[in-house]
């Protein structure tokens, strides 16, 4: 196809809209295209409206809304030890070759370095592929333009990384279809979904409408470029390493193809990244349920389902993006799921820590950003109760660091009489032989609620009633 000098400046001076026009083109045309061979090299012919998705993606505007993107996540260096900081200096001697390697297919990105967590399950851990912060920027940038196109493509269900969308809408939409009589559930587990994508597959559905065949080709490089774990090199044949921003969107395109069949077959459902839930109104119906879409997710997808982990039971039992769900005068409500509960005593428990070696300033802005961030997250549940336990049981471990910095006898007779208490209360807290935890309950007469409040600790109960 022949383009003039004229029609070709005029695209470049008008580069939004065109963007605009090129995601119209994509979502009317989405299912519909012809796939393309991709290849690692550049011999791919691409038409009029696609063939400038990677001079979009690295245009000025784009790379820099990347680099700030990347600053602010900040994170942990990749294989080359390469810090975040380290990034803008790094930019101003290679950005152009960065940039002319990307459009001559030469860009070759550096294998991720792995990091595992553990995960609730006991001996399990989730893997991470960390991806060095030069690779993090241009995957960034990728992504930022290829959201647009996929973003009209993807079901109102979904809700795992998507712009404008979080775990509550989610979570809203569970209690929907559960007040509106659909009450059991098939919980999805797909195993090890990150780990196990498979790349052909992944390939094929991102070039039904990403037709640039150079976009696509540096993907399938960041697909296959290895990950380094303790000095050794490992191929990467199948799985979308998490870690990197680019990875949310290719496991959203790869499992949108689960959404677009489930919608066919009109099923209630719920999808935030690889957690899944479908609303049936009967047992019987949930379990067909089951048993017909495995055919589709392990024969079409490549995927496999967890058998173990798949269940099919009454909403009232599953755990759900941390929450649990009970029925109330009939209809659904939120509680905090007994193993999330048990997870955030734990981390209270670190942070409280006797022997930990911190300020109380530093020990209590640590506390007041975790409980804070952690209420924020729980504050669709019912739990005044549990706020209430936790307020007391925490007030007193915070009393027990107290008495362990008041080590001699003498400090903690001033303290106890700077507290008001009299004579003989301080005579019998300050002599107390009892242990930290016994000796903090006694305590509670001296470093009352109101006195905890003064020293700037936080009420978790305050704070769940002031923002739920």
């Amino acid at each position: 196809m022949n383009v003039t000098k004229d029609g070709f400046k005029d695209r470049q001076l008008h580069m939004e809209d065109y963007l605009q026009m090129v995601s119209a083109e994509q979502k009317e045309h989405a299912g519909v295209s012809v796939y393309q061979r991709i290849t690692e090299n550049n011999d791919i012919i691409t038409d009029f409206w696609t063939d400038n998705l990677l001079e979009l993606i690295l245009r000025k505007d784009n790379l820099n809304k990347a680099y700030k993107k990347v600053k602010s996540n900040k994170g942990k260096g990749g294989i080359d030890g390469m810090q975040v900081d380290g990034l803008l200096p790094y930019l101003k001697e290679n950005q152009s070759e960065i940039i002319r390697e990307i459009r001559e297919g030469k860009y070759k990105p550096n294998p991720v370095r792995r990091v595992e967590i553990p995960k609730e399950e006991k001996g399990e851990v989730r893997k991470l592929g960390i991806p060095t912060v030069v690779d993090r920027l241009v995957q960034q940038a990728v992504t930022q333009e290829l959201t647009p196109l996929f973003e009209p493509q993807f079901s109102e269900n979904s809700y795992g990384f998507r712009p404008g969308r979080n775990q509550h809408d989610a979570l809203k939409a569970c209690k929907k279809n559960a007040d509106e009589g659909y009450v059991y559930v098939v919980s999805m587990d797909l195993e090890k979904f990150f780990d196990t994508v498979n790349h052909s597959k992944l390939i094929e559905v991102l070039s039904r409408t990403i037709k640039d065949g150079r976009v696509v080709s540096l993907i399938h490089k960041y697909l296959n470029a290895g990950v380094l774990q303790n000095g050794y090199f490992e191929k990467t044949e199948e799985g979308v390493p998490q870690g990197g921003p680019l990875s949310p969107l290719c496991g959203n395109v790869m499992l949108n193809e689960l959404d677009k069949e489930l919608e066919s077959r009109g099923h209630r459902f719920v999808r935030y990244a690889d957690d899944a839930l479908i609303f049936c109104k009967s047992r019987k119906s949930a379990e067909r349920t089951l048993a017909n879409i495995i055919p589709f997710i392990e024969g079409e997808l490549f995927l496999k389902v967890n058998r173990a982990k798949t269940t099919v039971t009454h909403v009232g039992k599953i755990k759900y993006l941390g929450y649990a769900f009970y029925r109330n005068r009939g209809k659904c409500r939120f509680r905090v799921h007994p193993k999330s509960a048990e997870k955030m005593k734990g981390r209270i428990r670190e942070i409280t820590q006797k022997n930990k070696g911190w300020s109380n300033d530093y020990r209590r802005q640590k506390l007041a950003e975790y409980v804070r961030g952690w209420i924020n997250y729980y504050k669709l549940a019912d739990m005044k109760g549990l706020m209430t336990e936790t307020d007391e049981w925490l007030r007193r471990r915070i009393r027990a660091i107290y008495w362990k910095q008041w080590k001699k006898v003498k400090t903690r007779y001033r303290n106890l009489r700077a507290l008001k208490l009299e004579e003989w209360q301080v005579h019998q807290i300050a002599n107390s032989r009892k242990g930290y935890w016994r000796t903090a309950q006694m305590l509670s007469v001296a470093l009352t609620n109101k006195i905890m409040a003064k020293l700037g600790y936080i009420s978790m109960l305050d704070y769940y009633l002031k923002v739920a």
